[in-house]
This record gives C-alpha cells, structure tokens and sequence, in this order.
C-alpha cells in the first residue's frame, strides 16, 4: 500500500526550556527509540539535563495545541553547530515535519553565523528516513567530528552552510 503524503500542518517553533510534559515525554520516547536501534555504547542522543546546558538551542514544534516534535542545535564553537535530538512525534511522521524543523534549525544556524554544521546518526536500517533527509539538504557523510570516536552504530555528516 502507498502511503500518501500529507500536506506539511501549520507549525509553530518554540525556543523551549523542556518544562512541560508533552515536551518531556517525546524526549523520553526519543531516548528510547535510540537505545532500541544501537547498543548503550553507540547510543548519543541527550537526556533532559544534557539539552538544558548553555551551548544548546533546544525547540519545540506544536501543530495548534498538539507537540509535533523538537530539534536541538549545539554550538561546537565559534563556527561550527551540531543537530542533536531531531524527534517527530508519531501521529505527525510523513507530513514534512521533520523538514520544517531541519529547515528551522539550518536557519538559525546560520542566523548565528556557523559556518558549518555536523551530526552523528544511527548506521542501521531504521535511521535511513533520518540520513535520507539529511542528505536531501546537503549533509554528506564524514569521519567522526568533535568528541565522537569510530563507530560501526554511527554515521557522521556535515553541511557547509
């Protein structure tokens, strides 16, 4: 059966201190989706307290009243950025959402100025929708940047921007 796409619902973008619920919950139900797919020494996505520090820039996406997903950018250094927790939640997979919150997070990244953006993200067969988007916009695969080491779970990837 083909599923047809549906057209991308109106969003809003939220620089969010992860406090409500909703928010909290989809960040649990991404940790959990991670830790199904790659052993806990591949495993790289940031619990609540990680995406509270100071070098990241965490939002949350509603569709009216309703939690459409979330996206992070940290900030390396000066020029260099790196998307962290890309969620969509479940009822809004296949609507272009989590498009609008890469497209989101490459606009803010370059509204601070980073020259370049980085991500690490799964190598096995569920995490190919997620390197299928990253590629659309750009991003091509790379070795291991900042503190990540080699690893057979993960895929590296950077954008010029």
């Amino acid at each position: 059966m083909v599923r047809a796409l549906s057209p991308s619902p109106a969003l809003r973008f939220e620089l969010d201190d992860l406090s409500r619920q909703p928010v909290r919950d989809l960040v649990a139900r991404h940790l959990a989706g991670m830790h199904a797919q790659s052993p806990p020494e591949s495993c790289h996505p940031l619990a609540l307290d990680g995406l509270k520090v100071a070098s990241i820039h965490f939002w949350s996406v509603w569709s009216g009243s309703t939690l459409a997903g979330m996206g992070a950018l940290r900030r390396i250094d000066a020029g260099n950025g790196e998307i962290k927790s890309m969620r969509v939640a479940d009822a809004f997979l296949g609507q272009g959402v989590g498009r609008a919150i890469l497209e989101h997070i490459l606009s803010e990244a370059r509204a601070m100025g980073l020259a370049a953006l980085w991500l690490e993200t799964g190598s096995v067969d569920g995490f190919v929708p997620a390197r299928t988007l990253y590629e659309s916009v750009g991003f091509t695969t790379c070795g291991p940047f900042d503190s990540y080491g080699p690893d057979p779970f993960s895929v590296f990837m950077t954008l010029r921007l």
